[in-house]
């Protein structure tokens, strides 16, 4: 379903621009996965809009609590819908054939019209709905299943509770727990009509349990809130959003609230800020001297109380691009404490000066500002700034590629030598300052300082001073940004970033494609919530972890990943003339330090987006796993022109799970495409 959440009333900027017009219990905002914009409706009636309101809200509950046989059914059912033209719910084969070729299933019109025959138990001529999905599940039977079944399968009927645990234990890898989960699998998913004996397996359970989320690639305890949240921040990786204002490009894109909100709801914990002195005497955001649009300050401030802590508690960090004069800096101030209130952290925890930077389950449900900042924790200095920056001035400095728009470096250095004091002094943990080299930070650096980095600067030092950077990394806090010549919003790499420890790696959130797959696969695990901590090589100051040189550590321990891919399900049509059936192969990519940087593809299957088969293996040697993410793409082969996207999945190397798996592919949006999956055996050993 693609409608994920119901607002009532004026909760979306166009209710709110309508909001004299049309009173709130008519209104209405359905909100959609991915980066779809909203639909705002209006109800005749306040019964009206309830009943609506109501109604989709059961229907998405309904959507979420479905098991796999209900899921699948349900797209079946669908199909059947969106084909069947004159509604009078039969299908004749034609039609049936028609509706397969929608379906991206292309197969043998004998063997087709075989099980229609046996579906057809009236004799009719035609399919009703209910028979229509026995028919799709003869079609969908699957060999390669089939045969894992019958290895492990002492009559090729059942699975005993023994043969289920002896699958269990050599296949996935799963050790003593075999046993009881095999249990709990017979009980989790063997179909009520075939369950006669308590302690057996059908085909059909088994296939049930493979396609489910514990049968998935993803280890389910990983997904779950699971690692160490008390550390300091510096030990984390953070989930962070660059231009977060932005639903689309730099020059000309609309600044939005519903930016904020979809950041924030994909676990973003870094949010930027872009402000500018408002004609009427209150701040605005918008991306300065370019035709994007303008949105107010203290607006913004409202949406981030609202949905700052809806997915996760840890602390959000504002990251504040002040070009405001000061009197417009003090309205900013009285709008963060008045708005946020005991929301927004003002003073260190504990009232000390810290000689570390505390931890997210410290911080949990506080909103850090990151900004410049008089003077520091320790004293109160005067107003006229020394060593402050902000993003903007790195850049007009010749820190990075410097686009038209930012301003020359003596306007920028003139324009802000001041600051008002009420904004001041709610920097706490994140004071903006200038980067002096690696030495300067060891001997004189603070931890709540941190500098930001363009990406071209932070690829310079990463290349440089590789074991630096990450040391540095222990102790403070570093952003790093994309290019301002990026005006497309599109993204780097985050990888790079990630490879040296950099916590907070901004990027354009707005702009599907493989860099936010890396973030959204590196920040899928431990509950989505936007931290995660960093290997324990990244955490210790004194060690000397280079990712130029990952066999010099002391626990270097190379993996071997071996990946066979057996085959593919009812992958999307990526083009929709009729008749069209794509040609699929699948690449495998690792993306972490440099020596682990490879790609591995399948053969293409040609006309068959609906069951291909490879059963082609793909080897790869990981250096250092525990900073390796695994990109599962699949395209749609074309020898003339570039290969189509059809699905991708992205998951940290050390959250496999071994064994054979379905991997249940995502859009180029990020969203889920059931029930298109890759069925694939896995193994990991060490390389020797």
């Amino acid at each position: 379903m693609d409608v994920e959440a119901v607002r009532e009333g004026h909760q979306s900027e166009v209710m709110l621009s309508i909001a004299e017009e049309f009173p709130e219990e008519l209104c209405f905002t359905l909100v959609f996965h991915g980066r779809q914009g909203n639909l705002d409706l209006v109800a005749n009636s306040a019964e009206e809009a309830q009943a609506w309101i109501q109604g989709v809200r059961k229907l998405i509950h309904k959507a979420q609590t479905m098991d796999e046989q209900e899921r699948q059914d349900q797209w079946v059912r669908d199909w059947f819908q969106k084909a069947d033209k004159n509604k009078d719910g039969k299908m004749n084969f034609k039609e049936v054939k028609k509706l397969l070729k929608m379906m991206n299933v292309e197969m043998n019109e004998d063997h087709a019209l075989h099980l229609f025959t046996m579906a057809d138990k009236c004799e009719s001529g035609s399919l009703e709905i209910e028979q229509f999905v026995h028919f799709y599940k003869m079609l969908t039977q699957r060999d390669e299943v089939w045969k894992v079944f019958q290895d492990y399968s002492g009559d090729g009927e059942k699975l005993t509770l023994e043969e289920l645990e002896n699958f269990l234990r050599l296949e996935q890898g799963e050790g003593d727990q075999s046993s009881q989960h095999a249990q709990e699998l017979i009980q989790r998913y063997e179909p009520a009509e075939t369950a006669m004996d308590p302690s057996s397996m059908s085909l059909e359970g088994f296939q049930m349990y493979l396609c489910s989320q514990e049968g998935s690639i993803f280890k389910p305890e990983l997904l779950e809130l699971h690692q160490d949240m008390s550390q300091p921040l510096s030990h984390y990786f953070i989930s962070s959003s660059h231009n977060t204002y932005l639903l689309e490009d730099q020059l000309r894109g609309q600044s939005s609230l519903e930016a904020y909100i979809q950041a924030l709801k994909r676990g973003c914990r870094c949010v930027e800020v872009d402000c500018w002195d408002g004609s009427d005497g209150e701040p605005i955001v918008y991306h300065g001297h370019t035709l994007t649009s303008k949105i107010l300050f203290k607006d913004i401030i409202s949406t981030l109380k609202d949905y700052a802590f809806k997915v996760s508690d840890f602390p959000v960090i504002v990251s504040l691009e002040n070009h405001c004069g000061v009197e417009q800096q003090t309205v900013m101030a009285k709008h963060l404490r008045h708005i946020l209130g005991d929301m927004l952290l003002t003073a260190p925890l504990d009232g000390q000066i810290p000689q570390q930077l505390p931890s997210p389950q410290e911080l949990r449900g506080k909103i850090l500002l990151k900004a410049k900042k008089i003077g520091g924790l320790e004293t109160c200095l005067d107003e006229t700034l020394t060593d402050e920056v902000s993003d903007e001035d790195e850049m007009a400095n010749g820190d990075a590629e410097s686009p038209s728009t930012e301003e020359p470096p003596e306007q920028t250095t003139n324009k802000k030598s001041k600051l008002s004091r009420e904004l001041s002094d709610l920097v706490v943990y994140c004071k903006s300052v200038h980067f002096h080299g690696f030495e300067h930070a060891r001997s004189q650096a603070k931890c709540y300082e941190m500098s930001s980095f363009s990406e071209s600067k932070a690829k310079k030092l990463t290349k440089e001073a590789g074991s630096d950077f990450v040391q540095y990394n222990t102790q403070q806090l570093c952003r790093t940004y994309p290019s301002g010549l990026r005006t497309d919003s599109s993204n780097y790499n985050p990888q790079d970033m990630w490879n040296v420890g950099c916590q907070i790696v901004a990027l354009n959130f707005q702009t599907a494609g493989l860099e936010m797959d890396l973030n959204d696969g590196l920040f899928r695990q431990n509950g989505c919530c936007g931290y995660v901590l960093k290997p324990g090589f990244m955490r210790d100051g004194s060690g000397r972890f280079s990712p130029e040189r990952p066999e010099d550590r002391q626990d270097y321990r190379p993996l071997r990943l071996s990946i066979q891919v057996i085959s593919a399900q009812q992958l999307p049509k990526v083009n929709q003339k009729e008749g069209s059936i794509v040609d699929p192969l699948v690449r495998v990519e690792i993306y972490g330090v440099p020596q682990d940087q490879a790609k591995e593809e399948t053969s293409h299957i040609n006309n068959n987006g609906f069951n291909p088969v490879w059963n082609e293996s793909l080897n790869f040697i990981v250096h250092a796993p525990e900073l390796a993410l695994v990109r599962f793409v699949v395209e749609d082969y074309d020898k003339a022109s570039r290969n189509d996207f059809i699905g991708q999945f992205t998951l940290p190397f050390t959250c496999i799970q071994l064994g054979y798996r379905h991997i249940h592919l995502l859009s180029k949006d990020g969203t889920a495409i059931p029930p298109s999956s890759v069925f694939v055996n896995i193994s990991i050993s060490e390389h020797v």
